[in-house]
């Protein structure tokens, strides 16, 4: 009697990782529940290094809930906006011309992700809801044509493009810094403009280089002849938001009109060019803005319109939850003196010449904890600062290394992987194979880049 061995999923690379992705997923909590015990793991370190009371810590943490309201406000509409391009009529239709495009496996899985990292330098919201539809796409029409996908490795390399988003137009670490009255800038003294960090030469190739470094990795760990193929399922290929812009009334034809939407578009894209013409710089609103007028002139009315939003919101709600409580943390730091406490450590321990890829790594490790980019930044991103400062190391510099860092561990926190696998409709396990592959490669990357910029 024979027996048949199955076919082993993955490479051996991906297969040698998988006991590391099963612990990260098995006993990763919630980014919520991990923001919750993070405020009482910095109160108690205040208490215990600084000798606070614990009336000044309770007070400095409700002091604090409030500090980033106007930036809580601008990360959400950073992720709003994209989400609601993404899914215009003009991006899908493009989308869905672009998944033609790929002719063999390989050139499928590359072009996915290549794709969602040029979309991710432009915005991380979308970025990160491009990455999971051109997946989708690109595996129905290559089931149409009958090349054999392997729909976790597409997804895969969807989210792999979110590994670049801190160095681009949306990075919300460089874009505090260069936006007036910002935590950052008053911590500086002043704004640092977008040209020494998301615009620096060393930033835009290293950003090309990590492109194609991973690119090389998914290369390498891409389904082979024999490997086990998941497939698209027949009846999973993404739909058009449903639209109801039935007329009946004289006001539903205002609202099924394009003349407002347009209008307002057009006037939002004029005030974009006086900014710029008239020596404005990138800002956080700016950005925003920038988006919100692409999505006012591609939308058909204001039916289409609200449509988006209402299917983009249920994204933003655990982020406008989570914000408050890293301001709370942020005031602990700074009001009980814990953050000049850990700034001296980092100090101790760091040379200007090391101070980079030291940053990098504990950045990397603080968004396991604190996942969100912007709340990171809140957090960790002062006390950087400040011991840079005392190294007399550029400010660039710690601002980029807490941006790789929350970037580069992205690749195996799952945050941020949600909207996209919900779209997709697979598991963490499902790709996280792939994604340990991409947080090497891109890590190389991150550190030689800031040990060179060091020297």
């Amino acid at each position: 009697m024979s027996t048949t061995t199955p076919p082993k999923q993955g490479t051996p690379l991906s297969r040698a990782m998988r006991p590391v992705n099963n612990l990260v997923e098995r006993f990763i909590p919630s980014a919520l529940v991990f923001a919750i015990a993070l405020t009482f793991i910095v109160a108690l370190l205040a208490l215990v290094v600084t000798g606070s009371d614990p009336v000044l810590i309770v007070q400095s943490w409700g002091d604090g809930l409030a500090g980033l309201l106007s930036f809580i406000t601008q990360m959400a509409l950073i992720l709003l906006l994209g989400h609601i391009l993404a899914n215009t009529r003009p991006v899908r239709k493009l989308l869905r011309g672009l998944g033609s495009v790929p002719r063999t496996a390989i050139q499928a899985y590359l072009f996915v992700f290549v794709v969602a990292a040029v979309a991710s330098l432009i915005t991380w919201g979308l970025g990160l809801v491009v990455g999971a539809l051109l997946a989708k796409e690109v595996a129905a029409q290559g089931r149409d044509r009958g090349i054999k996908l392997h729909f976790p490795m597409l997804v895969a390399c969807g989210f792999a493009g979110f590994v670049v988003w801190h160095m681009g137009y949306s990075g919300s670490g460089p874009l505090t810094a260069a936006t007036p009255d910002s935590f950052i800038a008053q911590q500086l003294g002043g704004t640092l403009p977008i040209t020494e960090t998301t615009f620096s030469t060393w930033n835009m190739v290293a950003a090309a280089a990590t492109i194609v470094v991973v690119a090389f990795a998914l290369f390498l760990v891409a389904p082979r002849s024999g490997d086990r193929i998941i497939e698209l399922a027949q009846d999973a290929r993404e739909k058009d938001v449903d639209i109801d812009d039935a007329v009946e009334t004289p006001a539903d034809r205002v609202d099924a009109s394009r003349i407002p939407t347009l209008l307002l578009g057009l006037m939002l894209a004029t005030y974009l060019v006086i900014h710029f013409s008239t020596g404005g710089t990138l800002t956080l609103d700016i950005v925003n803005w920038t988006f919100l007028a692409l999505i006012l002139l591609l939308v058909r009315n204001p039916f289409e319109l609200m449509a988006l939003t209402k299917h983009a919101a249920s994204n933003v709600g655990e982020i406008l939850l989570q914000f408050p409580l890293y301001a709370g943390i942020l005031g602990i730091m700074t009001g009980t003196g814990l953050i000049e406490v850990f700034s001296d450590a980092f100090v101790a321990i760091s040379t200007p010449q090391t101070f980079g890829v030291l940053a990098f790594l504990s950045a990397g490790l603080v968004n396991f904890f604190v996942p969100s980019g912007g709340g990171q930044f809140a957090v960790q991103a002062p006390i950087m600062l400040s011991a840079a400062e005392r190294l007399g190391v550029d400010p660039a510099i710690p601002i980029m290394a807490v941006a790789y860092g929350d970037q580069w561990t992205n690749m195996i926190q799952p945050f941020w992987a949600l909207p996209l696998l919900a779209i997709a409709g697979l598991k963490m396990r499902d790709i996280l194979g792939y994604t340990t592959v991409v947080l090497l490669a891109s890590g190389l990357v991150f550190a030689a880049t800031l040990f060179i910029v060091s020297l």
